[in-house]
C-alpha cells in the first residue's frame, strides 16, 4: 500500500462556533452532512454511506473546538480532524480539516471534502 500524505483544507463558515461544533461532534449533526447515518456508542462511531459501514474511534475532543477520529481498519498514523478556528480580529469562523490521502488520490480526496463542507454550509444556512 502506498504511503498516505497529510493535507489540510480551510473553509470559512458563517456560523457560530458552538453551532458548528454540534454538527462536527455529534452523530445527529454528522448525519446531516457527513454521512447518510452516524451512530455512536461511547467513543466508537459508525459512519454509514450507501449501506456500507465504516468504523472510527473518537480519539480527541476539545469542547467547542476540535474533534479527531481514527478509522478502525487503518494504520495508526492516519486520522481525520476537524478544528474550529476563530480569527481574533475579524471574528471569522473557519473549519480546518486535516486528513490523509494517497498521492494519486489527493485531488479526489480534496474534492470530496469540498463537497461535504458545501453540504454542511447548506445545513447551517451559511452557503
Amino acid at each position: 500500500m502506498e504511503e498516505k500524505v497529510k493535507y489540510e483544507l480551510e473553509f470559512v463558515v458563517h456560523s457560530s462556533p458552538s453551532l458548528l461544533y454540534q454538527y462536527i461532534s455529534t452523530p445527529s449533526g454528522l448525519s446531516e452532512w457527513f454521512a447518510d447515518n452516524v451512530n455512536s456508542r461511547g467513543e466508537k462511531f459508525t459512519f454509514i454511506w450507501d449501506g456500507a459501514e465504516e468504523y472510527a474511534k473518537l480519539v480527541r475532543k476539545k469542547n467547542g473546538e476540535l474533534v479527531k477520529f481514527k478509522w478502525e481498519d487503518n494504520d495508526d498514523a492516519y486520522f481525520f480532524e476537524m478544528k474550529i478556528v476563530v480569527d481574533e480580529i475579524t471574528k471569522d469562523v473557519s473549519l480546518v480539516v486535516t486528513d490523509f490521502a494517497e498521492e494519486d488520490e489527493m485531488d479526489e480526496a480534496k474534492m470530496l471534502w469540498e463537497n461535504q463542507i458545501s453540504d454542511l454550509k447548506h445545513v447551517l444556512g451559511s452557503a
